[in-house]
């Protein structure tokens, strides 16, 4: 076992909880994995310590050198929370179309913040905006660029999401199901249990504004985490036997609800994750098992629409 200062020890062997009503009659038993119990209150811990921990293997990170990162905000949370205890400064760029907590969450862990301004939610060229600015500050400060999208190392991370998963649960599970970000969650969660259940539904999720993977044209949605106007590299044809493209206002709609009759609370790509979850279950009917994820807790969104007052 890997002995790890400080917090980190307390990243990754998360629960998994079973939906007791939401799916309704005549539906799969739905469990959700809740990631929100890692430190930072997201899953993006696993995929920031996979990074930095896959770059000092390497020898491609020397003590004391900026790490630089384009994120909306979980991820750039999760490697302000892994370099703050490794001590390497953070240089980190993302935009105010994310949710502030967010954004104020890296500050508080030390990084130094860039904003890019998007006052329409995240729109195609948001991301590579991002990506565009952060290489600029790696060029100027001789900086580590994780640079999330491109990195395989995020798939070490995720992987134990399924590893858990196929653990945790008595019996066959039947179907798999997450919100797809830069890919590695989808695939840490898809992979082991496809390997130990070949028939199991794998299903991919991503906004229906922005539905790419269907081969929708990309579009402007605020289903944070993912929907990012391109289709990640993790994802290949052979990754996925279903996509199912949940619009931002069913996000936000099953996040309120699955926190109100369950106590699952997340965000808008958790709250994707579960009706794609749901729509699966209600199709496999009952004796079966869908398994997602809730990505990070609702308290991550509670300065925006969310969970506004004019929505209870």
């Amino acid at each position: 076992m890997v002995h790890r200062p400080g917090a980190l020890s307390g990243i990754g062997n998360t629960p998994v909880v079973k939906l007791s009503s939401f799916p309704g009659d005549g539906a799969a038993d739905v469990w959700v994995k809740l990631e929100a119990a890692n430190p930072t209150g997201s899953y993006k811990d696993r995929m920031a310590l996979a990074m930095i921990e896959g770059a000092e293997a390497r020898g491609e990170l020397s003590p004391g050198q900026t790490v630089v990162e384009y994120t909306g905000g979980s991820t750039g949370t999760s490697l302000a929370f892994v370099c703050a205890i490794k001590g390497y400064p953070l240089r980190i760029v993302s935009s105010n179309a994310f949710a502030e907590e967010k954004l104020k969450s890296m500050i508080a862990f030390g990084a130094d913040l860039e904003i890019i301004r998007s006052d329409t939610g995240i729109h195609p060229r948001l991301i590579p905006q991002m990506q565009e600015r952060a290489a600029e500050i790696v060029e100027e400060t001789g900086g580590f660029p994780t640079d999330q999208f491109n990195n395989l190392d995020t798939l070490d991370g995720y992987l134990g999401i399924g590893v858990e998963l196929v653990t945790q649960l008595d019996g066959e599970i039947h179907g798999a199901v997450a919100y797809v970000g830069v890919g590695g969650a989808y695939t840490g969660l898809t992979r082991p249990i496809h390997d130990r259940w070949p028939d199991v539904v794998r299903t991919v999720v991503e906004p229906a504004e922005s539905a790419v993977i269907s081969g929708q044209p990309p579009g402007t949605h605020r289903i944070e985490g993912g929907g990012v106007g391109f289709v990640p590299q993790l994802i290949t044809p052979d990754s996925h036997d279903r996509v199912e493209a949940v619009s931002t206002d069913e996000a936000f709609a099953t996040a309120r609800a699955v926190a109100r009759t369950e106590g699952v609370w997340t965000g808008p790509s958790g709250g994707a994750s579960i009706a794609a979850a749901v729509r699966l279950a209600r199709d496999l009917g009952p004796g079966h098992q869908v398994v997602t994820v809730q990505p990070d807790s609702g308290l991550k969104y509670l300065s925006g629409d969310l969970y506004a007052e004019s929505n209870t």
